[in-house]
């Protein structure tokens, strides 16, 4: 059973930093593409960050960019999110995804084929 199972969400205060993890099992993911999306309320899911196969590229939302990053250990089927120097908007619950076949963007959701659960994030100001 292919599974994606997110941790470390958490209530925190505007400014803190927070590391979300994702671990993959029942296939390796190795050559796919991983993404964060999350969905804050009232909102559609968006997309936040992705990472490609063999880790060269990363790619962030404009919103994100310069405050998170997304490390992965592929040998481990792990996709990590930092979350730094946080702020009340990026509240949301956070999904970690994966794309095998790229269909061409981290934007459409679409392009993924395994979604976790979610984790919850709370900034406070």
């Amino acid at each position: 059973q292919v599974q994606l199972v997110e941790s470390g969400g958490g209530l925190v205060q505007a400014g803190d930093s927070l590391r979300l993890s994702c671990a993959a099992s029942g296939r390796t993911f190795r050559g796919d593409r991983m993404g964060w999306v999350r969905q804050s309320p009232g909102k559609d899911r968006e997309f936040v960050a992705g990472i490609t196969g063999n880790e060269e590229s990363t790619h962030y939302a404009d919103s994100v960019k310069g405050r998170f990053t997304i490390p992965r250990d592929s040998a481990k089927n792990m996709v990590y999110l930092q979350m730094n120097s946080l702020k009340p908007e990026d509240t949301g619950v956070y999904y970690c995804a994966a794309a095998p076949i790229w269909k061409g963007s981290y934007y459409y959701r679409g392009s993924y084929d395994y979604w976790g659960q979610g984790t919850q994030v709370t900034v406070s100001s």
